[in-house]
């Protein structure tokens, strides 16, 4: 039931204007917050107000605390304990919203809102006034997350790990270039995704993802069985001096793109036909004899679409070394588009950023946002777990 449902005429006649009504709603609220913080002290120290203490802490009298609530600013009477144990949930430590419009900043933020945008929202929704110099500083929190985050430990292992990147633009010496946000999303020994990291460049090189790789490394893991992803720049060779004994499959889906990049509009559908007797083929024997037949038919036309295919033969059929349930899932890098996709749904309203910390932390956001839904392990996780135990026992328990 809406709040003004409860209200009758003959009660809403009392008050002149709605600024008084306001600060009489601000009051019951207030009210209401201490009783809720009264009763957060009492489940904490398991004793009501008035009661005898049945341990060695006790209450120690209230702090007042300035809050903001959907009816503006007011301050609180906050209880304390001696022990200085008590950590309300209404009203956080160190925290001056309630309703949790902190976190509403956040998601407002995570989805592509600028400042002036989440400021008027704020204003219509929760009818108080947020500067947007608050609201900054409140999504500034953020860098430090990041910064823990891209820190944290990683698993020793990853069964396989796919990389993408995502271009931004972004403002540098007062021109706006574009950087691309390089993504890691690495399988579990539990089944599950995580998100490895992000990394801002300019332009892939083989330094570049040298120091990719070395970061993950110093971050604990020990070993990667399979890499998949589009063919990056100086990223297979790099992988096979950090991660020695790691496969590397480049993305098919990828390279049929590339391929049809050159052909003409008439000739698509018969070359794309053609080409799929070699991805779709049962062994690698199989899509080799396939790729050689597609050649003989299409190398005069389009040489370069064939050579782009013999140029990258051995990482483009990696798979064909796996079961059907593990090839399914490493020889595209489709998982991590879909998430690439997701992370541009949420910054799609940002055309370019001021910062690359601008654009470092709404991806980050967006990351956040995408993987709270990432609690289940991927499909068939109980058949290809017993394949990867199968081929790589050893390494998966290390």
């Amino acid at each position: 039931m809406k709040k003004e449902d409860l209200l009758d005429d003959d009660f809403l006649k009392q008050f002149k204007s709605g600024e008084e009504l306001n600060g009489f709603l601000k009051e019951i609220q207030k009210r209401g917050i201490e009783k809720m913080l009264e009763g957060e002290l009492d489940a904490h120290l398991d004793y009501v107000k008035h009661q005898k203490s049945k341990g060695g802490n006790a209450r120690n009298g209230q702090s007042k605390k300035k809050v903001r609530s959907s009816f503006g600013e007011t301050e609180i009477e906050v209880p304390r304990d001696r022990n200085a144990s008590f950590d309300p949930v209404v009203v956080p430590k160190r925290g001056n919203m309630v309703d949790g419009i902190e976190n509403v900043i956040v998601s407002l933020y995570a989805k592509g809102m600028s400042n002036s945008d989440i400021e008027e929202q704020i204003s219509e929704v929760y009818n108080f006034d947020i500067s947007t110099s608050t609201i900054s500083r409140i999504t500034e929190k953020i860098s430090g997350d990041i910064t823990a985050w891209q820190n944290r430990p990683l698993e020793p292992v990853y069964l396989i790990v796919w990389m993408d990147g995502i271009v931004f633009k972004v403002r540098e010496d007062s021109k706006v270039i574009n950087k691309t946000v390089y993504i890691a999303v690495g399988l579990r020994r539990d089944g599950k995704k995580e998100v490895l990291g992000l990394w801002l460049g300019k332009n892939e090189s083989a330094a570049f993802w040298m120091g990719v790789m070395t970061d993950i490394k110093a971050r604990g893991t020990q070993d990667i069985l399979i890499t998949a992803t589009d063919n990056l720049n100086g990223f297979t060779q790099t992988i096979k001096s950090v991660f020695p004994e790691s496969k590397t499959q480049i993305c098919v889906v990828h390279q049929i793109r590339n391929a049809c990049k050159y052909v003409v509009w008439k000739d698509k559908k018969a070359f794309s036909r053609d080409m799929k007797h070699i991805y779709n083929a049962p062994n690698q024997n199989a899509a080799k004899a396939a790729l050689e037949d597609f050649a003989e038919k299409w190398g005069d036309k389009y040489s370069y679409a064939v050579k782009s295919w013999r140029d990258n033969w051995e990482d483009l059929t990696v798979f064909f070394e796996f079961p059907m349930e593990i090839r399914k899932i490493i020889y595209t890098t489709n998982l991590i588009e879909n998430l690439n996709g997701k992370i541009r749904k949420y910054t799609k309203n940002k055309l370019s950023f001021p910062t690359d910390e601008a654009v470092m932390k709404s991806v980050y956001l967006a990351v956040r946002e995408v993987t709270k839904k990432w609690s289940m392990p991927v499909r068939n996780w109980g058949i290809i777990l017993n394949q990867f135990l199968t081929i790589y026992e050893k390494r998966v328990r290390l």
